[in-house]
């Protein structure tokens, strides 16, 4: 553990205390004037939220499929469940898992996969929307 500290912490906190020093020579003013920036429209939020829904949505069915069999199926239920025997069913979508009758993959996984997609087909679908509309009328 010591040599993770010395080999990445250290280092890290050197480097962000030297920019703050370096800053703090400078003033806080970037060495350029910055351009008033516009301000984000009702089609960029839209997108950005099915950004982060795709994203999210992705990172949870990667969490759901690390419960899946894929190389050895016994070991699956042998590491998730305790029971060295071959699943009784398995699927990717809906995510599920099923080992002598049990579901193993938590109960969340297919509730917050289906909000996060129809959050991310809404969002895709407005913002395309507000911004044909915006580009009509101006």
């Amino acid at each position: 553990m010591g040599m993770v500290i010395l080999a990445l912490v250290l280092p890290t906190w050197a480097g962000i205390t030297y920019v703050g020093l370096v800053r703090a020579r400078r003033g806080d003013e970037p060495p350029w004037p910055r351009a008033p920036r516009t301000p984000r429209t009702a089609a960029k939020k839209a997108a950005w939220i099915a950004a982060l829904a795709y994203l999210a949505g992705g990172a949870l069915h990667l969490y759901g499929l690390s419960y899946m069999p894929f190389l050895f199926p016994e070991d699956a239920c042998w590491f998730k469940a305790g029971t060295k025997v071959y699943p009784d069913h398995s699927s990717a979508l809906p995510v599920s898992l099923v080992c002598r009758g049990t579901e193993i993959v938590p109960w969340w996984v297919n509730p917050g996969l289906l909000v996060l997609a129809v959050t991310a087909v809404g969002a895709t679908v407005t913002s395309v929307v507000l911004a044909v509309r915006r580009r009509r009328a101006g």
